[in-house]
C-alpha cells in the first residue's frame, strides 16, 4: 500500500484532489494520505472538510494532517506539491506591479511568473532536501505554479524525482472533444511547448488525423477560441489571421504573447486583478469548507480554475504506481524529443508514463515559429531559476530583460526595483 503526501494541503484544491483520491484509492493502492501545510489555520479548516469527506466515503485510507514536513514526506511513495508563498496576496502584488509600469502581471507569465518564481523556488528545493533523506525513491509530481520553471529547477539541482504538471493539457483535450462531439479517451492532440506557452499542431481521434475539421472550424471570426478557456484567462478570440498563418491551435496562455496590448487593456478594464477575484472566492469556500455538516466538494470550487486538477495529478500517479505506460502531456526535460533544444531543459509534450517515469515521445522539427519563442521563453526560465538561488541581482535583471513581456532594459530595472521593495526578495 501506497503513501500519498500532499504540499500545500491548505489550498482550496484540496477537496478537489481529495474526491479523486477517494475514487481512485483502489486503483492506487492507497494505504494513507498526509496533508501538510505550514498554515496551520488554513490546513485545519480545509483539513477538516477532507477528512469528512473520506468518513463520508468509508475511510478508504488512513488521513492526517501535519505541519512537519517531515512527518508528511517520511516514506511517501508519491509527494504531490502544490504551495504558493506568499498566498494570494503575494500575488495581487506582483499583477498591479505589472500593470503599473504597463506590463502583463498575470502569475505564471511575465512579471507576476518571474516574481512567483523567486519566491517559490528556494521554497520548493527546501522540500526536496527532504526528500532526498526520508522518501528517495517517491515521485514528486508538482503542480505548484509556474510549473516548468519550478519542475526544471528541481530537476537541475536535487536528486528528486520528479515530474511536472499543468491542468491545461487535460482542459484542452477535453475541450477539443467537446468541440468534436467524441470521447476525451479517443483525442490525441499532437502538443508541443513550454508550461503555458504551447501549441496544439495537429489533432488525432481514435488514429484519425481531424485537424483540418477542427481548426477550419476555429478560423472563421468570434470561433478561435475553444469554449473549455481556464477562469484565469480572459475571454478573447485569437485573430483568424493568426490562426491561418500558424495552421495549428495555439493553447490558451499563448495569448499573453499574440495579443500583449489587448491583454493588458483587458486587464486595465476591469474593476479587480484575478487574484483579488480568486481571494475572494477562496473567502467564500473557507467558509463553506468551515461548516461541520460539508462532506463534498462544493460546486462553487470550479470558479476557482484548476479544472480537472485532480484528473490530471492522479492520472500521472496511477501511470506512475502501476506502470500502465499510459500517454500524459507533462513536464520533463527534452532528451531529444524538440529537435534543436537542449535535451536537460523541461519541455511541456506527450509522454509515455510507466514505473521509470516519463519518456517523451519525439516530436522532431517544430519549426522556427515555435522554436524561436521557445528558445526565448527558455532563456529566461533558466535565468530566473540562477536568480532564485544566487538571490543576484543582475541575474535577476538579465533573467526580466530575457523575458519578452518585461518591457526590456526602459522597463525592467525599475520592475525590479519594484519587486525587490515590496516582496523583501532581498537580491543583491
Amino acid at each position: 500500500m501506497h503513501k500519498i503526501a500532499v504540499i500545500g494541503g491548505g489550498s482550496t484544491y484540496s477537496p478537489e484532489l481529495m474526491e479523486g483520491l477517494i475514487d481512485r484509492a483502489a486503483e492506487l493502492r492507497i494505504g494513507e494520505v498526509v496533508s501538510h501545510d505550514t498554515d496551520s489555520r488554513r490546513l485545519g479548516v480545509v483539513g477538516s472538510l477532507c477528512a469528512r469527506m473520506c468518513r463520508a466515503a468509508g475511510d478508504p485510507f488512513k488521513f492526517a494532517l501535519t505541519t512537519d514536513p517531515r512527518k508528511a514526506v517520511c516514506g511517501a511513495g508519491v509527494i504531490f506539491t502544490q504551495i504558493r508563498v506568499g498566498g494570494q496576496q503575494a500575488r495581487i502584488l506582483d499583477e498591479k506591479t505589472g500593470m503599473k509600469f504597463g506590463l502583463v502581471g498575470q502569475e505564471t507569465t511575465g512579471v507576476g511568473g518571474f516574481a512567483k518564481a523567486l519566491r517559490t523556488i528556494p521554497a520548493v528545493l527546501s522540500i526536496c532536501r527532504l526528500v532526498e533523506k526520508l522518501a528517495p525513491r517517491a515521485w514528486m509530481i508538482n503542480f505548484t505554479n509556474p510549473s516548468g520553471i519550478v519542475t526544471e529547477a528541481v530537476l537541475r539541482h536535487s536528486g528528486v524525482r520528479c515530474i511536472g504538471l499543468c491542468n491545461i493539457p487535460v482542459n484542452l483535450r477535453i475541450d477539443i472533444a467537446s468541440a468534436l462531439g467524441v470521447a476525451p479517451e479517443s483525442v490525441s492532440p499532437d502538443y508541443v511547448g513550454l508550461n503555458h506557452l504551447a501549441w496544439v499542431r495537429r489533432v488525432f481521434v481514435d488514429g484519425q488525423d481531424v485537424s483540418r475539421r477542427l481548426f477550419d472550424s476555429r478560423l472563421t471570426p468570434h470561433a478561435s477560441r475553444l469554449r473549455g478557456r481556464p477562469a484565469n484567462i480572459p475571454d478573447m478570440d485569437y485573430p483568424p489571421a493568426l490562426l491561418r498563418a500558424l495552421g495549428m491551435f495555439p493553447a490558451y496562455y499563448n495569448r499573453y504573447y499574440y495579443m500583449e496590448e489587448s491583454m493588458k487593456r483587458l486587464a486595465r478594464r476591469k474593476k479587480l486583478t484575478r487574484g483579488e477575484e480568486v481571494l475572494a472566492i477562496e473567502r467564500r469556500l473557507l467558509e463553506m469548507y468551515a461548516n461541520p455538516k460539508l462532506n463534498r466538494k462544493p460546486a462553487v470550487l470550479s470558479k476557482r480554475g484548476g479544472a480537472y486538477y485532480s484528473k490530471a495529478a492522479l492520472d500521472v500517479a496511477s501511470a506512475l504506481l502501476n506502470d500502465s505506460n499510459d500517454t500524459q502531456i507533462v513536464n520533463v526535460q527534452n532528451h531529444g524529443a524538440i529537435e534543436c533544444f537542449r535535451d536537460d531543459a523541461v519541455v511541456e509534450v506527450p509522454c509515455k508514463v510507466g514505473k521509470t517515469g516519463a519518456k517523451p515521445i519525439r516530436i522532431g522539427d517544430v519549426g522556427p515559429h515555435i522554436l524561436g519563442l521557445m528558445h526565448h521563453v527558455k532563456a529566461y526560465e533558466q535565468l530566473t531559476i540562477e536568480a532564485a538561488l544566487t538571490r543576484s541581482y543582475d541575474k535577476a535583471l538579465l533573467a526580466l530583460l530575457t523575458h519578452p513581456l518585461a518591457g526590456g532594459a526602459e522597463k525592467a530595472p525599475r520592475v525590479l526595483d519594484e519587486l525587490n521593495r515590496v516582496h523583501r526578495l532581498r537580491l543583491r
